[in-house]
């Protein structure tokens, strides 16, 4: 786990490169387990290692949530009201247009990973969890943050997905190796 207390250092919120060469597909590590799947939206890149380590961890299928328009940095301008992501903050019910095509029956737990933005989920993500049937399925939520906590982002997400068995995780670019590892060991009780 050496390389979440080293790559996992940098800001989730911070003025990173957006991803141009983003995937829709899978990326299926040799030793997976077939019925977890690793879901994650990442900006800047902070998120995909995070996600990464989870994948990793837990031996889950890992899955990039993708932008139809990816999102640039000055889509991410935070200090400009007319920066793309400051307009979704203003509008939670719009919903970003994604790439589909996940099969999401095999899967039996969901972890899904997104950087904190305003303490909310990118909507990229309500997109995600709109495009797929969850029901029956655990969702464990994770996320990566400059300066929130997970709790209001959880919170929203619940009020908006009452009828799926969401699980609150942590800020895992906050979370020492000793403190992630506790964390997935919790999660198998």
């Amino acid at each position: 786990m050496s390389a979440l207390a080293a790559g996992l250092t940098l800001s989730a919120c911070g003025g990173g490169k957006s991803s141009d060469t983003a995937q829709d597909s899978t990326a299926v590590a040799d030793t997976t387990d077939s019925k977890v799947l690793v879901a994650y939206y990442s900006a800047t890149g902070t998120t995909a290692k995070a996600a990464a380590e989870v994948a990793d961890a837990t031996g889950g299928t890992l899955y990039e949530i993708v932008p139809e328009k990816v999102y640039t940095d000055e889509d991410l301008d935070y200090e400009n009201d007319n920066s793309r992501s400051a307009i979704e903050n203003k509008n939670p019910d719009m919903r970003p247009a994604i790439k589909t095509g996940l099969d999401t029956a095999p899967y039996e737990t969901v972890y899904v990973g997104f950087p904190v933005w305003w303490d909310k989920a990118p909507l990229v993500v309500y997109t995600f969890l709109d495009s797929y049937d969850f029901t029956g399925k655990k969702i464990i939520v994770f996320a990566t943050a400059h300066s929130s906590g997970l709790n209001p982002s959880f919170d929203a997400l619940k009020a908006a997905y009452p009828n799926y068995n969401l699980t609150e995780g942590v800020i895992l670019n906050k979370t020492s190796e000793k403190a992630f590892d506790e964390w997935l060991d919790s999660l198998k009780k």
